[in-house]
């Protein structure tokens, strides 16, 4: 490993745009989305803020990991789905339990009471067409200014993209699954 220097003169970026609600997209065959996003529900619940967390794949009951410590923290996480598609009995009734969560979600976000709302795993969705990308998209242009929205999984449609403040492409350099060690609690739930 080569040693670098630290940095002792960096170009400074002066920020010239109000403060105001942004898009974020946490992307990428990578491991780390819905952690990335959690962590800015962490941040600014932190800080006083009103967080919504929707999770378009998980069960209303889950307890994951993520779902003991915001129920400790007071902050709402709701499952919206009934698992992955290849766990569902009935892709139709995983199709109408997305858009009823999109209902849901959009309520909260035009409803303008919370500083960031976590649409967590909504990329599978909108590429299974269960949610129509345009409504999504003019919600998100829609919203109020100051709120901010984070969605999170593999393969971002390129106008979503477009349309976010902020993209980050998890890749996925290396996977213990490939190695044959599976899901561990705590880690991946």
């Amino acid at each position: 490993m080569e040693i670098e220097k630290p940095p002792v003169d960096r170009e400074r970026i002066i920020a010239t745009a109000e403060r105001r609600g942004l898009v974020l997209v946490h992307t990428g065959p990578g491991k780390g989305k819905s952690t990335a996003a959690f962590g800015l529900a962490l941040r600014a619940h932190g800080r006083g803020k009103a967080v919504k967390i929707y999770q378009f794949m998980k069960v209303p009951s889950a307890r994951f990991g993520e779902h003991r410590v915001f129920e400790q923290l007071g902050v709402p996480i709701e499952g919206l789905g009934d698992g992955f598609s290849w766990k569902s009995k009935d892709l139709e009734h995983s199709a109408q339990l997305a858009r009823d969560g999109w209902e849901r979600a959009k309520a909260t976000i035009d409803g303008g009471g919370h500083f960031l709302v976590v649409l967590d795993e909504i990329m599978y969705p909108l590429r299974y067409g269960w949610l129509p990308l345009e409504p999504v998209l003019q919600t998100l242009r829609d919203r109020p200014s100051h709120v901010h929205v984070v969605l999170t999984g593999r393969n971002a449609p390129q106008e979503l993209i477009d349309l976010a403040d902020t993209v980050t492409e998890m890749a996925m350099v290396k996977h213990h699954f490939k190695a044959g060690v599976p899901a561990q609690r705590g880690i991946e739930d």
